[in-house]
């Protein structure tokens, strides 16, 4: 998977200044003291003050600095070396004490030790993961007994949608082999964007996959939820809710969102 990766690594790369520069992130509102965390994720994790909290897949640590404002002892690791550059030039600027380690997280126990209490990925993370098996384990590895691994992200179902003449399609094979590889322009965070880099490699993994993968390296699953609606315009008919939360005009029978809590016992 060296391609694949390294082409989504150049992407990402890429991305960071674009993303540190949009609106959707808005960096200046988190440098002002606003959280980038969501009501959801802030319910469904609970206090994490004195807690050690590994952030998986963190891109330029919005998120991961959000809890260690709230009091977490925090470690964000990803892939890129410029998201990780800026995420502690920002921990820096904020003057929010934060550790930042660039690797790929299927690689995680070769490049970090220790135990956290928490384990939080979020939000378009495990679709540029080829390998659920080997994340789960890196998690699992990661926390210590009586961790909690959190996780809310895109819906797998979700994920193979979209939108022809006003009718919903499937887009991609819900039970795919191999990784869907796209070429665009632009970025969820900035459509507008003209990128150097336009390929990159997406797997599509099943809602059992992930639950199976989390109990395959002895994690005990404490809830598992699913959501009618996404965290961006996932289709070009969605309308944002005054709760920031996107939705399909009159219907809430297809989820996009889930989220699912497991423990180290």
């Amino acid at each position: 998977m060296e391609h694949e990766l390294s082409t989504n690594r150049a992407l990402w790369d890429e991305l960071v200044e674009i993303h540190a520069a949009s609106t959707f992130y808005d960096v200046a509102a988190f440098r002002a003291g606003q959280s980038t965390l969501r009501p959801l994720e802030l319910e469904e994790v609970g206090d994490v003050r004195g807690k050690r909290l590994l952030h998986l897949q963190c891109h330029f640590g919005l998120d991961t600095l959000s809890w260690a404002r709230l009091g977490a002892e925090v470690t964000g690791v990803d892939f890129s070396e410029e998201a990780v550059s800026l995420a502690r030039r920002l921990a820096e600027e904020v003057g929010v004490p934060a550790t930042f380690v660039c690797a790929d997280v299927l690689d995680l126990p070769c490049h970090l030790s220790g135990a956290f209490d928490v384990v939080f990925t979020s939000y378009g993370a495990l679709t540029w993961l080829p390998d659920l098996g080997r994340w789960g384990a890196a998690a699992a590895s990661s926390l210590d007994r009586g961790g909690i691994l959190y996780v809310v992200d895109q819906h797998p179902l979700g994920g193979v949608l979209a939108e022809r003449d006003g009718e919903l399609v499937t887009d991609w094979p819900y039970f795919a082999d191999a990784p869907a590889v796209e070429t665009s322009q632009g970025s969820y965070a900035d459509r507008t964007a003209v990128l150097a880099n336009t390929t990159s490699y997406q797997w599509q993994h099943t809602l059992s996959g992930v639950v199976n993968a989390l109990t395959g390296a002895g994690l005990h699953i404490e809830f598992l939820h699913e959501f009618p609606f996404s965290m961006y315009q996932r289709l070009p008919s969605m309308v944002e809710g005054a709760d920031g939360w996107w939705r399909l005009p009159g219907r809430d029978d297809m989820p996009f969102l889930f989220s699912l809590r497991a423990t180290k016992q």
